[in-house]
């Protein structure tokens, strides 16, 4: 689990990413959508790797983008990410399989050059245009959108809430 941050960072990330790509194969990457955990604004990527032995070549030969963000609203409340919202992805995997896997709207893949030649390594890639960010026209009514900050802040406090007694109740 990663924030976004640690796609694209330059110094120490940058070094890490491509000792990563090249000591791991690095084949999957699930950009999942914005505020799925606690906080509404972070945008959080699962990245799916295997560990390999020392070698002169580089492991990860393509690296599989599914982007689960772009053009996904989820609240925490009024519309939870789901697994249904996760099947398209897990159909897209093929675990057993991998050289069977087919790129579609939400499924890229990504050839090792391509990856290292980006600046910094960046993995930060989007290819889907964000409809949100076309047209400010089409935004929810003001007091939709306050509704839906409320509702996340009342569930993101409930959940600190709930944390909290939790550590109260082992002292």
């Amino acid at each position: 689990m990663l924030p976004d941050n640690v796609l694209f960072e330059g110094g120490a990330g940058e070094t890490i990413r491509r000792k990563l790509l090249h000591e791991c194969d690095a084949h999957t990457l699930l950009r999942l959508p914005t505020g799925v955990f606690y906080a509404q604004g972070v945008k959080a990527n699962v990245l799916f790797f295997d560990r390999r032995p020392a070698s002169e070549t580089p492991w990860t030969r393509h690296l599989w983008i599914y982007d689960l963000r772009t053009n996904q609203r989820f609240t925490l409340k009024t519309n939870p990410l789901t697994r249904a919202h996760l099947d398209d992805f897990v159909s897209c995997y093929r675990p057993d399989d991998r050289t069977q896997r087919e790129e579609s709207e939400r499924f890229r893949r990504f050839t090792y050059d391509e990856l290292t030649q980006r600046d910094k390594a960046n993995l930060g890639i989007f290819w889907l245009r964000d409809e949100s960010l076309e047209d400010s026209e089409n935004l929810p009514p003001p007091d939709q959108i306050a509704a839906e900050i409320m509702e996340d802040l009342r569930a993101a406090l409930e959940q600190l809430e709930d944390i909290a007694a939790d550590l109260g109740a082992g002292k």
